[in-house]
């Protein structure tokens, strides 16, 4: 039976390396293939977060810098919450993304107020970034209600909400809105609302649950582009407590001085998008679903069309033909999405984040796990820790491993994968190693074989069945958890997910879950053909 099993751990040991090699070379060709002909390129990376105008922004600084011609341009999407996104400019892991003065003033510098933006950069200054380039619009965070909630309770007012609070309206506010200095928490201590901490809502579902009746009032953004599709009444701030979000880039402070081409074509925006523009870029994305880039396409284009003295935006492609009205509804099918031209390197990148950290999930949780089977003084400790791991929001410990880290992407990414898939791994192995009976390991040294020798040849072979088993979970469970990856610009298919969320597009949503589901399901069958392959039947059968 040891030889066996030492011809059927060779085997699995081949195949590992044989699986994370050829993972390393996919990963290795996400790289675009420019990259190295760019390595002394400057380059610029802008951010965003995750919802529809901050893409929007986002989309039309990379083209209009794109288009500068003095850098490498790539868009980091979909952020997270603004913590996660602060973290990365202050860490250097992206140059420059969409902000508002209120909310630099009130949740990134903590202030009362929001004061004028030079005295702004003041505060600013020993962060080592800059707030500039006002676009022209306020875009304030207020409660709206349907209009005919609004109307039937006589409610037009913040302050009118405090009257209501015996009908048990519900509220269904954003997650960032209620934790925010600015958000809810102020807001009910300004004008003594009775209301209980409200249920969290991403935003971009809120619209849909106030029009199926599920919830009576929701935080909006006021250049949110279905605030008349629902036919909603925006409350009026009578009280003030919202200041003004006037959008504004905020950058690196030594961005000007770099990129000085950029830095000219980006000031140029200055002032160019009002309110009504702003909506109207909101709208193209969430109500004729057309793609972020196409959306700031067609604005560049208009300012084109009537440009600012001495702005430059970037061309059109000649061999790009303007995409025509009919084409927008094969942009909304949910085949064409699924299968769209991101599909492999949405794959590559997933199955990449998935397997390189479960490669160092069983690297480090098999000892771990070893440990904690042979001292009893370390088994507390190393079960306790990795059941600690599991209990930390993800989103939570990519905020902390960011400014750890000094980056964004996958490696703080591949980390929190590889902490999360320990568990299983670590009681897998811990469970398997202490079932097998005394008389057994007894057996073994009576023959004179040495502690280390019983463990390689008698004890981690009749474990194997119950390891693999954890290994399997961990992978099974990793495939799900990766789509946090796209919260910090690591790929995969959280991308869809997180921007399908954003524009409450259930279409590109599905065709971001549904690859992840298909892709756990292929996994555990080939865990499951693995196991009959290579662990022997007497195992399979009878376990230790």
């Amino acid at each position: 039976m040891i030889t066996t099993n030492k011809t059927a751990g060779r085997m699995m040991g081949r195949k590992a390396a044989v699986m994370v090699g050829a993972l390393l070379i996919m990963l290795m060709q996400c790289v675009p293939a420019a990259t190295a002909a760019n390595v002394s390129a400057a380059t610029l990376n802008v951010g965003s977060k995750r919802f529809t105008e901050s893409y929007v922004l986002a989309e039309i600084v990379r083209q209009t810098a794109q288009a500068a011609g003095d850098a490498v341009v790539a868009h980091r999407q979909g952020l997270g919450n603004t913590a996660i996104v602060v973290e990365a400019l202050k860490a250097g892991s992206i140059d420059i993304y969409p902000e508002y003065t209120g909310t630099i003033a009130r949740e990134i510098l903590k202030l009362d107020h929001v004061p004028p933006l030079p005295e702004l950069n003041q505060k600013l200054a020993p962060l080592g970034i800059q707030a500039s380039v006002p676009l022209g619009f306020n875009n304030t965070y207020a409660l709206a209600m349907r209009a005919s909630v609004a109307t039937s309770g006589n409610i037009t007012r913040l302050s009118d909400l405090k009257a209501h609070s015996h009908s048990h309206l519900r509220l269904g506010l954003s997650q960032e809105f209620i934790g925010r200095a600015d958000g809810w928490p102020g807001l009910k201590k300004t004008y003594a609302l009775p209301f209980a901490t409200p249920r969290g809502l991403d935003h971009g579902l809120a619209y849909e649950a106030i029009a199926q009746g599920q919830v009576d009032v929701i935080d909006i953004y006021s250049t949110d582009a279905k605030i008349g599709k629902y036919q909603m009444t925006v409350l009026v701030d009578d009280a003030g407590y919202f200041p003004r979000y006037d959008a504004v880039l905020l950058h690196k402070a030594d961005l000007q001085v770099r990129l000085p081409t950029t830095w000219a074509a980006l000031t140029r925006l200055e002032g160019r998008i009002n309110e009504g523009a702003m909506r109207g870029m909101n709208a193209s994305a969430e109500l004729e679903q057309k793609s972020f880039d196409r959306v700031a396409t067609e604005f560049l284009a208009d300012v084109r069309a009537a440009p600012m003295p001495g702005l430059t935006v970037a061309p059109e492609p000649a061999n790009r033909a303007r995409p025509m009205k009919a084409e927008a509804a094969g942009e909304t099918g949910f085949m064409s999405k699924l299968l769209g031209p991101d599909f492999w390197r949405l794959t590559v990148e997933h199955l990449a984040l998935v397997f390189l950290s479960l490669a160092a999930s069983v690297v480090l949780g098999v000892p771990l796990g070893v440990i904690a089977a042979r001292h009893q003084a370390a088994e507390a400790i190393i079960l306790g820790a990795t059941g600690v791991l599991q209990t930390i929001p993800s989103l939570a410990l990519l905020a902390i491993l960011i400014p750890i880290t000094g980056k964004i992407g996958i490696v703080p990414a591949f980390i929190a994968l590889a902490l999360y898939a320990l568990l299983p791994i670590v009681r897998n192995t811990h469970s398997g190693l202490t079932q097998i009976s005394r008389g057994m390991k007894q057996a073994a040294q009576s023959l004179g074989m040495a502690p280390r020798m019983v463990l390689a040849k008698i004890e981690l072979p009749l474990a194997r069945p119950m390891i693999l088993a954890g290994i399997k979970t961990s992978a099974v469970i990793n495939v799900g958890t990766a789509t946090i990856a796209a919260f910090i610009g690591a790929g995969g298919f959280g991308e869809r997910i997180v921007t399908g969320l954003a524009l409450n597009d259930n279409a590109t949503l599905l065709a971001g879950a549904i690859p992840v589901a298909v892709m756990a399901l292929m996994i555990e069958g080939a865990f499951n053909y693995g196991e009959r392959r290579m662990i022997p039947v007497a195992l399979r059968n009878h376990g230790v």
